[in-house]
């Protein structure tokens, strides 16, 4: 796995410690005025990836702060050992952190109401694309760069380029912490499906012929189901699969004639795992780490299979931290705090967990044999050889710009959906 091409093209580089160095950096207390520690940041020197050190302060609000996380995105799974090192570290910072979960349809009206009323029960919210895109798009997150650039010397030299690129689409809301290429792939029971499809047509005229056999999950709330959503109009060869709106007519077609042979549309990933598992359907829309993360966890069998299209494009897909709107001046600066401590190298490596965000790491340089000897264990056990192979032989893009997706997503609830 340390060996892909695309990481050796990347350049095996140690990413920036954005607060400090990955090694030996630590957090001075806050000098006080009257017993109250001030703000008056603590700088620590960076190695960048041109050799030259940058100063990266860690800003100690007035008080510890408690953080409330609220996750729509499995993310936990990822960060928050990341986040109990960190509280554990830096006691000054934070005073403790809470955890909480919501799906992503919910997050946009969760933090209206904080705004409305005048609330601040969220601190910090871990989010996919689904999320982020609705939080931009109703304009309930703070703006993280470049208002707060100086929390993130070097961020986009430190990206993968595929981690980078997703970046972008944050819109300077959030912060891309995790990576992974994604899908689309599929994944089934090798018993019931003896020639696996390689193309969409071979797909639908399976389900025609096994009707309510094969199922994916709302778009809205699903990382497997938007990446099928976004990598059909490259697999069909769509006129724009930028557009949804008027560039995908072949893909509504596509997924009209693919409904008539589904029986239901799962409100989430985690539903079609178990729908998989107890024989519900023999095939389901799935991603590098939604094959992984349930063998490991045992929710379906280690004789569940995976596959791929010919002439695929991957579409990436990453999880942002993002800040509401409204948090108070010491809640901000931990939550930079944090964030930053996130992207170091040592941080990052925890990101490989159980293979749920396969691999995980959004910097360059983290490698499986820096993660924990459990996720080193767990992943090698049922890491599929070919996908390494198939990461460096399809190309990739990024998924599709927040606003176009809550376009996509709105779109597919009223045709499909709903129907």
């Amino acid at each position: 796995m340390q060996s892909r091409s695309w990481t050796k093209r990347l350049g095996v580089v140690v990413a920036a410690g954005l607060i400090a160095s990955a090694c030996s950096s630590t957090a001075t207390p806050a000098p006080t005025t009257g017993g109250v520690p001030t703000a008056t940041p603590t700088a620590a020197a960076v190695p960048t990836t041109g050799g030259t050190t940058a100063a990266a302060a860690m800003k100690i609000p007035s008080a510890p702060v408690t953080i409330n996380v609220l996750d729509v995105a499995g993310n936990l799974q990822l960060t928050k050992q990341m986040m109990e090192n960190f509280k554990a570290k830096y006691p000054n910072i934070v005073s403790n952190v809470t955890y909480s979960t919501a799906t992503a349809p919910e997050l946009a009206g969760k933090l209206q109401a904080q705004e409305a009323g005048g609330g601040s029960g969220i601190s910090l919210v871990m989010t996919g694309t689904d999320g982020l895109s609705a939080g931009i798009k109703n304009n309930l997150l703070t703006q993280m760069t470049p208002d707060h650039s100086d929390m993130f010397p070097g961020l986009m030299d430190n990206y993968l380029a595929p981690a980078a690129a997703m970046q972008g689409l944050a819109q300077g809301f959030g912060i891309d912490v995790v990576y992974y290429p994604s899908g689309p792939l599929y994944e089934y029971n090798p018993s019931k499906v003896t020639t696996p499809p390689t193309t969409p047509a071979e797909l639908l005229t399976w389900a025609k012929a096994n009707p309510g056999r094969f199922e994916y999950a709302r778009p809205a709330n699903s990382g497997p189901g938007r990446t099928f959503l976004m990598a059909l109009p490259y697999l069909l060869g769509d006129s724009d699969p930028t557009d949804p709106v008027n560039g995908w007519a072949k893909t509504w077609a596509y997924l009209k004639d693919l409904g008539q042979y589904i029986n239901l549309y799962q409100t989430g990933t985690t539903a079609t795992m178990k729908d998989l598992a107890n024989g519900t359907v023999d095939m389901l829309a799935s991603t590098t780490g939604w094959y992984i993360n349930p063998i490991i966890l045992g929710t379906v069998p280690k004789t569940t299979a995976v596959g791929h299209f010919e002439n695929m494009t991957w579409v990436t897909d990453a999880q942002y931290a993002v800040v509401p709107k409204g948090v108070s001046a010491d809640v901000l600066t931990a939550d930079l705090d944090l964030i930053a401590w996130m992207l170091q190298p040592d941080q990052q490596a925890f990101s490989y967990d159980n293979g749920y965000f396969y691999p995980g790491p959004a910097v360059k340089g983290v490698t499986l044999d820096m993660a924990p000897a459990t996720s080193q264990t767990a992943i090698k056990a049922v890491l599929p050889a070919q996908f390494d192979t198939w990461i460096n032989q399809y190309p990739k893009v990024t998924s599709l710009p927040a606003d176009t997706q809550v376009t996509a997503f709105n779109m597919w609830d009223q045709q499909i959906g709903k129907k």
